[in-house]
């Protein structure tokens, strides 16, 4: 394997490899190694299908000389993650003839990579996924722990299953055409994984801010190949999120309530979990977990990444309490978090008083 590759092996009950690097799309053999039978689906979208799509089916055809491959597009966004695309998935798989050892190659971001993951969990039973994620946020985040799922009209992520991939191969190439938005969006997450366990990752981004802005490929495979070691060790000790896991969500209370108070026509999900992340810690602060000086580093740092810190303009403080009631569920004990006792040390706190989580809201 190029030395330039890096990789992190997922534990559990079905194990499995991420490959992380520049060009991992053109090498056909590393692709193709994981086809098995005679059909193999790509699937992508309308914004990354004309720059990678004919790229990969042609370097895993040149290796898979006995298979056909073939290309499906859907629609870019979320709006795309419903029953009818997993249909029209379903459907494609049917024409095609897949038989139970097909593959899907699912090409994009976390859109596509929870349709087409959920499509080959479903298609007689399960068949192979491979996972090649296109954004940075899908790369540490999606990609990774076999969480596949779509969208209803009464929530995001209520159909799904959970089925692993056969392997995750991130090109850290295709960063480079990716908007400077989405990027920075994606960090928030890398971010995340150093506030949740590892303090000197997050002395590590501090110095490489730059360069990972800059899309340098030593430093971007770095930052996810640590972001995807600490997924891939939580999800292999709490594959069906039913404890640890849940300190993935550091940020997302808070983050989801803001996501959904703007109609998701404002912040995007990185940019909501950034301000999430500081609430969660100055959150932490008020409840005496936490000195003040980490959530201000944790900022400072979030802010250096180019991440909004704080609510926007707008933003009714008990709008956003009531939202993040009904999203937890929340006992008449009061509401429960991913908070922290500092950087690096996150843990799940339940019975956090309202008038707390108010007090930091009205702050900002």
């Amino acid at each position: 394997m190029n030395a330039a590759i890096r990789t992190v092996e997922v534990g559990g009950a079905q194990p499995y490899r991420i490959a992380i690097g520049p060009g991992l799309l053109d090498d056909g053999a590393m692709l193709a190694a994981h086809v098995r039978g005679r059909h193999v689906l790509v699937v992508s979208d309308t914004h990354v299908a004309p720059l990678y799509a004919q790229r990969v089916a042609v370097a895993l055809q040149e290796q898979s000389t006995q298979a056909q491959v073939m290309v499906t597009c859907l629609a870019a966004g979320e709006a795309s993650k419903t029953l009818d695309s997993f249909a029209e998935l379903m459907r494609e798989l049917a024409d095609f003839g897949a038989t139970r050892d097909a593959c899907v190659f699912a090409l994009g971001g976390g859109v596509i990579g929870d349709l087409a993951g959920f499509a080959a969990a479903c298609w007689m039973r399960g068949i192979d996924v491979v996972q090649l994620p296109t954004t940075l946020l899908a790369m540490v985040d999606s990609s990774v722990g076999g969480k596949t799922a779509v969208d209803l009209a009464q929530g995001k992520n209520l159909v799904g299953a959970f089925h692993p991939p056969r392997a995750v191969f991130a090109d850290t190439s295709t960063l480079r055409t990716l908007p400077e938005r989405e990027l920075r969006a994606g960090l928030a997450e890398v971010v995340k994984y150093g506030a949740i366990r590892d303090v000197d990752f997050l002395d590590w981004l501090d110095v490489h801010v730059d360069a990972l802005l800059a899309k340098d490929d030593a430093a971007l495979a770095e930052a996810i190949a640590r972001s995807c070691a600490h997924k891939a060790a939580i999800v292999e000790r709490d594959p069906f999120e039913h404890g640890e896991r849940a300190l993935l969500n550091f940020g997302h209370t808070f983050g989801h309530a803001i996501e959904t108070e703007q109609g998701y026509g404002g912040l995007n999900h990185g940019e909501a979990v950034a301000i999430g992340m500081v609430l969660a810690a100055r959150l932490s602060t008020a409840l005496g977990l936490a000195t003040a000086d980490d959530a201000d580093r944790l900022r400072a740092l979030l802010a250096r990444f180019g991440l909004p810190t704080a609510l926007p303009t707008g933003l009714d403080a008990d709008a956003l309490l009531a939202r993040m009631r009904l999203d937890k569920k929340a006992a008449a004990s009061g509401l429960r978090f991913v908070l922290w006792d500092g950087a690096g040390a996150a843990r799940v706190v339940s019975g956090v008083p309202d008038a707390a989580v108010l007090d930091v809201l009205r702050a900002g």
